[in-house]
């Protein structure tokens, strides 16, 4: 009996992103030798966050009220905007300092063989952004996959119809990487993203 509810709790675990089943497993028994208390205060914290947080409805990343913090700053520069995939992506970029306007979440990528279209993306409220805004700069930040590359694609014409500048990430090898260790299409794209010395 006891393996079976074990069994469920590692299948719950294991459906979470980067957790394998071995990890599923440690981090089940982990929770399990915790004091009744601290295992409930870690279920009412999880339970209390994903009750509170919820979509901004200007650029579609995590908020707490209607409209996101990052959204409202009057020191972001109002005139530029980074489109990224995911709202996790905000995130990550923002880790970074480098950025400075605000964003716009497509809630995802292009995706034929997923059956995603342009019509199931945020991409119609992108664009009726853009003259309100008064937007000066697109930056398409969507990952280096195909998927990611056909949305930038995608979105660069959508964009040509506005007097804007429409500017994609670089990327290409990882800093401290190797030419000889890369892939293919990763070398590829270094090669044709090559900045100017």
């Amino acid at each position: 009996m006891a393996e079976h509810l074990i069994e469920g709790m590692v299948n719950a675990l294991s459906s979470l992103p980067g957790i394998g089943r071995k990890s599923a497993y440690r981090i089940s028994f982990h929770l399990l030798r915790q004091d009744p208390a601290v295992f409930n205060g870690f279920i009412q914290s999880l339970s209390e966050v994903k009750g509170r947080i919820r979509f901004c409805s200007r650029c579609g990343s995590y908020s707490e009220e209607e409209i996101c913090d990052l959204c409202l700053s009057e020191k972001r520069d109002s005139h530029t905007v980074c489109v990224v995939e995911q709202p996790e992506d905000v995130f990550f970029i923002e880790n970074t300092g480098e950025f400075k306007g605000r964003y716009h979440v497509l809630d995802g990528v292009i995706s034929p063989l997923e059956g995603v279209g342009p019509q199931d993306l945020r991409i119609r409220e992108l664009l009726n952004r853009i003259e309100p805004e008064d937007l000066k700069e697109v930056l398409v930040a969507t990952n280096p996959t195909l998927e990611g590359d056909a949305t930038a694609d995608y979105l660069n014409h959508q964009l040509k119809n506005f007097n804007i500048s429409v500017t994609r990430i670089a990327y290409g090898i990882t800093v401290g990487g190797s030419i000889e260790l890369a892939d293919q299409y990763t070398l590829g794209r270094a090669i044709r993203s090559r900045l100017k010395l």
